[in-house]
């Protein structure tokens, strides 16, 4: 969950082209400044669904409230207009209307050229003028992005309950947490199935520390390797039904360096527009092209890839297999036929899908009893239905072997401590042996969607999964309204734009196998009470 809203990083505005040889013949055969300006304020009011008079050229980008898919979808629209290659990151480099189309109206920088008015900075410095550096320029207590955080804090304080966040939870968090030494229902964490301390899974990492001790000590490359590691990896492969995998000692890591590593220039990256930030992340470092479309929309996924595909060397589609902040299943078995039939790779995020849809809890293809040969790359977290920390590839021998030897983030990262990987070793045979606690979390969550939706709220497009949100639209009555329950023993998170659109406002429970059926139907009849005093 964030609360506040995030800058992107974008790469230095002298290398903003993959391709610029082909950007310097396109623009300079005609597309001048005006044109382009043009139908950037076009395209910029249909996105917003405004007039286009309303539009500002010298407005910021983010000003206008864009969203991250928004934006990039905008970069790739732009590259179909000017029929090249441009970066994702073009409306972070380029911060309004006006001074990106002047940019690529001039069509002739190279990837080490100084832009002329940094050129004319630099030969107009002057050794005095480094005491008139702004403020915000080198005090971390003057950024304009954190003034911003501290003028939002201010308003939820306003609100005369405290800071929501990094509230201590006391003891092992399950269905229920402990807080200043009150117990309450608890929706907040995602342990999903129980894992986080049961006994077996308790021992097992207790054992490792006894063995092993704390840490690997080293990137398993060199001296980190311990044999729970490979143990595991099998496991976790056999588990989800490929050759082989990886373990990564972070699951927002794990997406970062692996897309980040395998793509590059030259590369397509098609993701679903609900994906997490760490997909974005990844997609930001690999420095390929990138095209969100629609969520969940297969005909748009098509639309993309036929218009595309021929223009790039690797193609890969990312989705996930239950999405996180709306709870509903990809079409997988759609996305898979267009994979094969475009020639593309295929990447399945099962951070929450893993052991917790699927029979037996295998995940997004025992749902769909697909083959899981047919996907790529499997990737998943460990700290959710696995109760410990880091991330999981899992696909074909060739794709493991490629990542243990060159991914940055596995390479020149320590191995994953022993107790971390015993645990987790110990919830996936745990599952396995216990498979009910798939089927009991399945259960208990339709019963949560089920008396919310007779209730009349709204769930959103939730459906099959322990995800389910409760949208209330307002961004102050979504933290009141969590606020509100937890007086009342209830704890549950809210999520507001950025996390969420604007108006998407929410809370979002999180269901497990050990939630009853009395914690489910008390906490429906306060929600709805609370929502109606709302």
């Amino acid at each position: 969950m964030t609360l506040f809203n995030e800058t992107l990083n974008g790469k230095d505005s002298t290398n903003v082209s993959a391709n610029n040889n082909n950007q310097s013949n396109v623009l300079s055969s005609g597309a001048k400044a005006e044109a382009i300006q043009g139908w950037l304020i076009d395209k910029l009011a249909e996105v917003l669904e405004i007039e286009p008079n309303q539009i500002d050229v010298g407005q910021d980008f983010e000003e206008y409230g864009l969203e991250s898919a928004e934006a990039i979808n905008l970069s790739g629209d732009l590259e179909d207009y000017l029929d090249c290659r441009l970066p994702p990151t073009l409306l972070w480099d380029y911060q309004n209307i006006e001074t990106l189309a002047q940019y690529l109206a001039k069509g002739n920088l190279s990837v080490n050229q100084t832009d002329s008015s940094e050129l004319q900075s630099l030969q107009n410095f002057d050794s005095d003028s480094i005491f008139n550096i702004p403020l915000e320029n080198y005090q971390f207590n003057e950024f304009p992005e954190y003034k911003k955080l501290l003028a939002q804090r201010e308003q939820v304080a306003s609100l005369g309950n405290g800071n929501p966040f990094f509230v201590p939870q006391e003891g092992i968090v399950n269905d229920r947490t402990t807080v200043d030494g009150r117990e309450l229902i608890n929706f907040a964490t995602y342990n999903y199935i129980g894992m986080c301390g049961d006994p077996q899974v308790t021992q097992a990492a207790k054992d490792a520390i006894e063995q092993y001790g704390t840490s690997a000590c080293a990137s398993r490359l060199v001296s980190g390797e311990k044999p729970l590691h490979r143990e595991l990896e099998r496991e976790l492969a056999e588990f989800i039904g490929v050759e082989d995998s990886i373990i990564l000692v972070g699951g927002h890591a794990t997406n970062v360096t692996t897309i980040g590593h395998l793509f590059g220039k030259g590369d397509l990256v098609i993701y679903d527009a609900l994906s997490h930030n760490s997909i974005l992340q990844g997609c930001f470092l690999s420095g390929a092209s990138l095209v969100a479309f629609p969520h969940n929309d297969i005909e748009a996924l098509e639309k993309i890839l036929s218009d595309r595909r021929h223009r790039y060397q690797r193609v890969l589609i990312v989705i996930e297999g239950v999405y996180s902040t709306d709870g509903d299943v990809a079409n997988l078995p759609a996305v898979v036929e267009l994979k094969q039939k475009y020639k593309t790779f295929l990447m399945v995020d099962e951070a929450h899908s893993i052991g917790t849809i699927g029979k037996t809890g295998r995940g997004i293809s025992e749902y769909y009893n697909l083959d899981p040969h047919d996907i790529d790359l499997w990737m998943g977290s460990l700290s959710k239905s696995f109760a410990s920390c880091g991330g999981y590839i899992a696909g074909s021998s060739a794709l493991v072997e490629y990542l243990k030897y060159t991914a940055p983030g596995f390479v020149f990262s320590v191995g994953m401590s022993p107790p971390n990987t015993a645990a987790i070793l110990a919830a996936v045979r745990v599952l396995k042996a216990e498979p009910a606690r798939a089927t009991t979390l399945q259960a208990r969550a339709k019963l949560f969607l089920d008396l919310a939706q007779e209730q009349g709220l709204d769930t959103g497009i939730s459906q099959d999964s322990p995800v389910i949100p409760i949208i209330v639209g307002d961004s102050l009555k979504s933290i009141q309204l969590s606020q509100n329950l937890f007086k009342r023993g209830i704890n549950v998170p809210f999520m507001i734009y950025p996390s969420v659109p604007q108006n998407g406002a929410r809370l979002r429970f999180f269901i497990t196998c050990n939630h009853t059926v009395a914690q489910i139907m008390t906490t429906i009849e306060i929600l709805a009470e609370e929502l109606k005093k709302l």
